[in-house]
């Protein structure tokens, strides 16, 4: 009866040395990724852990914080950034492995509106914000979402930033804004156009796309951080981003890659 024990101890152990590093016993990726993603993402750690076997915590919200975040030690392995300079700034500062720097998407925006607004905001674009019956116009918070500051070089582009500003709600997140005008917590927000895209939001309202050229290119970058105990498994999940899968998804989600 021992020496079975022993023998199927023996074999247990001999199979988990033999496991391919996606089968390997380990703990969660950790992902941090900016709201902008919410949907896409969804959809991506979803094929993801289809195709590996691979569990993920994702974690949504602004960039700005999540980089705050990460410089303090938080345990995460992967950290998807709606703009480029901060996960940039992570590497010049050691806390990234070194060449994972990968620029993933070029993000837009879009102004939407829900069904129930009366506002013709695909005619209208950006001169829907100076309707007077507009009382709350949401946007993320510039001071560390990169949509937030998207969506002001916006509206200085078109001349109307200084006669709406005091109209402006600023969410926490680019998620958040777009909550607020979902919600009727603001009439109108400048949001991500992935969002816009996602089907719920894109069968509640109906959304202008800002010209690429009126605000300064949203790159998108991501890195494996220095401090992940799984960076085979951020490895592969980078993989999938970059793979067929992946760039799919993305593009579903309005998202255009950097040449």
């Amino acid at each position: 009866m021992r020496v079975l024990v022993y023998l199927a101890l023996v074999v247990a152990v001999v199979g988990l040395l033999t496991l391919h590093p996606s089968e390997a016993v380990c703990e969660d990726l950790t992902i941090a990724a900016a709201s902008d993603l919410n949907f896409a993402f969804k959809e991506l750690v979803d094929g993801f852990g289809k195709a590996t076997g691979i569990r993920v915590k994702l974690s949504l919200g602004s960039s700005g914080n999540f980089f705050l975040q990460i410089q303090n030690g938080a345990p995460f392995d992967l950290y998807f950034s709606a703009d480029i300079g901060y996960p940039k700034k992570l590497e010049e500062a050691g806390l990234a492995v070194p060449g994972s720097l990968y620029r993933y998407a070029v993000g837009r925006i879009a102004v939407w509106v829900p069904n129930r607004s009366p506002l013709e905001v695909e005619k209208l674009g950006m001169e829907a914000l100076l309707t007077p019956s507009i009382k709350k116009i949401a946007i993320a918070n510039p001071k560390h979402a990169p949509y937030g500051r998207a969506a002001v070089a916006a509206m200085e582009h078109f001349k109307i930033y200084d006669r709406v500003r005091d109209k402006l709600v600023l969410g926490e997140n680019i998620s958040q804004a777009a909550q607020f005008v979902e919600s009727g917590a603001a009439d109108v927000g400048i949001i991500a156009l992935s969002l816009a895209l996602a089907p719920a939001m894109k069968a509640a309202g109906k959304y202008w796309e800002v010209p690429a050229e009126a605000h300064p290119p949203l790159e998108q970058g991501a890195v494996i951080l220095k401090n992940s105990k799984n960076q085979q498994a951020a490895k592969e999940f980078l993989n999938f981003v970059k793979g067929p899968q992946g760039q799919e998804i993305m593009k579903r989600y309005g998202f255009t890659f950097p040449n």
